[in-house]
């Protein structure tokens, strides 16, 4: 994956464009997380950030990124389609992997803790 497009996904955008993002987001992970959790090795950092993005408390800057990151990974087409299994995933583990970097100590224990509570658990539908 390009990393231009990969900066460009991952630019933290205006606060309307945050929120927009944010409604994708809530409405699209959890169920794009089912079809992944096999093919993904990172499924606590990736709840974790999405606990994170949805926090009022995450700054502006790493919500953006986040949510960018995240918006990149429940879109129904992207560059290679996720029906493809692993190999469909391979560039929303590029674009999220970038995300982790970028944002590297936002991510705080309270956002693990909610997402080692949703992956023991049932996950939630939206």
């Amino acid at each position: 994956m390009d990393e231009v497009k990969i900066g460009e996904i991952l630019l933290p955008g205006e606060e309307s464009e945050q929120d927009a993002k944010a409604r994708r987001v809530r409405k699209r992970f959890w169920p794009t997380l089912k079809r992944a959790i096999g093919h993904i090795p990172f499924a606590r950092d990736l709840v974790a950030s999405y606990y994170c993005a949805l926090d009022p408390e995450t700054p502006l800057r790493t919500r953006g990124i986040l949510l960018g990151a995240l918006a990149y990974f429940v879109l129904p087409f992207d560059v290679v389609p996720d029906f493809l299994a692993v190999v469909g995933f391979s560039d929303d583990i590029a674009v999220l992997t970038a995300a982790f970097a970028a944002v590297s100590g936002q991510i705080r224990e309270r956002h693990y803790q909610k997402a080692d509570a949703a992956l023991k658990g049932p996950m939630p539908e939206n």
